[in-house]
């Protein structure tokens, strides 16, 4: 008869894995649970990069580093985590700078890389439209998995419902560049068709009325500008969406036990079942303790029977344990949808702490607390 299998661990969840993306609302301590897998994946002799897609500058608070993050990997002293041999990197996307470093890669030369980048739709517009931040995020995932100064990247995602919209990012882009419309616009046409006769079309006319001829025509010079390099986009796309859907890619749902933030919780996993993607790990952050052993029944019946006996002082001990575990008692009802809907995914509780995690030290600690589980 075959082994049993034992039930998965963090642990194993940063030993294996090459990507970990954390989700959740906000408010959750997706950003310290982030540096805190990052932390503890180095610690285990992993090359890691955290990279943060939030603006916010909490991360880098977090590890201990001044000024501001950018869109380039910047290397944590290890000296400062307990060991200087420590590899651990870390930045912030910045979708623009991705997206000029992918129009370099697939561009002809150096004279279609010009044509892109001074445009002026690309310039004011392109980066902001639908769809680009999000898939700049899964492009950015994807080069620092190839880069060969890493072995585990791990991303903390926006506080919002779209923090996983990068997982159809990828698709969105291969039918963006299939639409007939685009097509229409970048392929070369009979008679020669140039940017002003596209223009002079009745639609590309109205379109024009709305959104002014100028930024009209920028617009399809800028497509046009594409023209030869949107194979290379979209088989980049097929592999950055094959990566977020591996088996080496795990994704780590974060909660607190408050209501809207396991519903937050529960539409993640929901989506992520949507895409066919497990969850990787559950971490349920900032519970109560558990208050000793006994329930919050046991500590009233313990305070009504000192009551009877006129020990009030011990009555009162009592009743305020059995409010305390009443609590405690109503946090775990409370995550208990969404520790059921992640099925044999690990469940790691941390307790809530006495301050805010907001340095190394308190990050080593919950880097431990996290792998104690």
């Amino acid at each position: 008869m075959a082994a049993r299998r034992g039930k998965p661990t963090m642990g194993a969840l940063i030993d294996t894995a090459a990507v970990v993306v954390c989700c959740g609302s906000g408010g959750v301590g997706k950003t310290t649970t982030a540096a805190a897998i990052a932390v503890e994946a180095a610690r285990r002799g992993r090359r890691v990069v955290v990279v943060t897609i939030d603006p916010a500058k909490r991360l880098a608070d977090a590890l201990g580093l001044s000024g501001s993050l950018d869109n380039e990997p910047r290397p944590v002293d290890g000296a400062l985590l307990g060991d200087p041999e420590l590899r651990l990197w870390a930045m912030m996307l910045d979708a623009r700078a991705t997206f000029d470093s992918v129009v370099r890669r697939h561009a002809r030369d150096e004279a279609q890389v010009r044509r892109i980048l001074d445009n002026a739709f690309y310039r004011n517009v392109a980066s902001r439209l639908s769809g680009s931040q999000e898939y700049m995020a899964a492009e950015k995932l994807y080069e620092l998995h190839n880069d060969e100064r890493f072995d585990l990247v791990v991303v903390d995602t926006p506080p919002s419902r779209e923090a996983l919209d990068f997982l159809d990012a990828p698709q969105k882009l291969m039918n963006f560049l299939d639409h007939r419309v685009y097509r229409w616009l970048v392929a070369p046409t009979r008679g020669g068709l140039k940017v002003l006769n596209v223009a002079a079309q009745p639609i590309i006319r109205t379109i024009g009325k709305v959104i002014g001829a100028d930024v009209l025509a920028d617009a399809i010079t800028f497509f046009r500008a594409f023209e030869g390099i949107e194979s290379g986009f979209r088989e980049r796309a097929r592999s950055v969406q094959t990566l977020l859907r591996s088996r080496s890619t795990r994704y780590v749902v974060v909660a607190s036990p408050r209501n809207d933030t396991v519903e937050e919780a529960l539409y993640f996993v929901d989506q992520l079942g949507r895409e066919g993607v497990d969850v990787g790990a559950l971490v349920l952050n900032r519970l109560l303790p558990d208050f000793g052993r006994g329930s919050s029944t046991s500590a009233r019946t313990a305070a009504r029977k000192a009551e009877r006996e006129g020990n009030t002082d011990l009555a009162t001990l009592h009743a305020n344990l059995a409010d305390l575990r009443s609590m405690a008692e109503a946090e775990a009802l409370a995550v208990q949808p969404v520790v059921a809907a992640v099925s044999v995914a690990p469940v790691v509780r941390l307790r809530q702490r006495p301050e805010d995690v907001h340095d190394l030290a308190a990050i080593l600690s919950l880097a431990d607390e996290l792998i104690a589980h």
